[in-house]
């Protein structure tokens, strides 16, 4: 049997990753292909008890708590829901990766870039996607669109000059990994975006 794919959607908040993701996730389910949908902070019991506390609380921490909270709930998300799929052959379409953590601890937060990178080698090693899919928009915009959307949890929160750090973060990270990180101008229609996402995801 043939190990699964392991594909990524990344993105800061208003920037339809989520939408994306179902769709991709039809895309996929109307080929036949066997598919684990997943999120982070989440896809587990406990994961997803650490994404209520991340997210939810309005308590003050440090950023290098939260990123090893991040990586916490990675670790088991990976154990339990990630590596045993991918090895049943079956495909994950996981909403945020290590990826969020290089933005939004390190870009956004200020966690030096060496620390995150030495966790990410530390719990996941050679792991990685072997697709992650950027969906890059402005931060004004994106903060527009998730207030039209929902009330702000605590990262959507945080000021502009925030949002800038994280989609900067987003834009290295792409920079340093060019083979696995593809940016979709997510500013555009959604139906524009949808014909992008399929030609990239039939060709892996």
């Amino acid at each position: 049997m043939s190990r699964g794919k392991f594909i990524t959607l990344e993105g800061m908040d208003g920037a339809g990753k989520t939408t994306h993701l179902e769709w991709l996730r039809g895309l996929l389910d109307g080929r036949g292909v066997a598919l684990t949908v997943t999120r982070e902070p989440g896809g587990t019991p406990f994961g997803e008890a650490l994404r209520k506390l991340l997210l939810d609380s309005h308590e003050a921490r440090q950023p290098e708590t939260e990123a090893l909270v991040m990586f916490a709930a990675r670790q088991e998300h990976i154990a339990q829901v990630i590596e045993p799929a991918l090895a049943a052959g079956r495909w994950v379409l996981c909403d945020r990766f290590t990826d969020a953590t290089f933005a939004y601890q390190a870009g956004g937060s200020g966690v030096a870039w060496e620390r995150i990178a030495a966790l990410e080698n530390w719990v996941h090693g050679k792991l990685q996607p072997d697709l992650t899919l950027y969906f890059d928009v402005d931060p004004e915009t994106g903060r527009e669109r998730t207030r039209q959307a929902r009330a702000p949890d605590r990262f959507e929160r945080e000021q502009q000059a925030f949002y800038e750090r994280v989609r900067a973060a987003y834009l290295r990270r792409a920079a340093e990994h060019p083979q696995r990180i593809r940016c979709i101008d997510a500013a555009r229609a959604i139906s524009e975006i949808q014909v992008e996402l399929e030609k990239i995801i039939l060709s892996i």
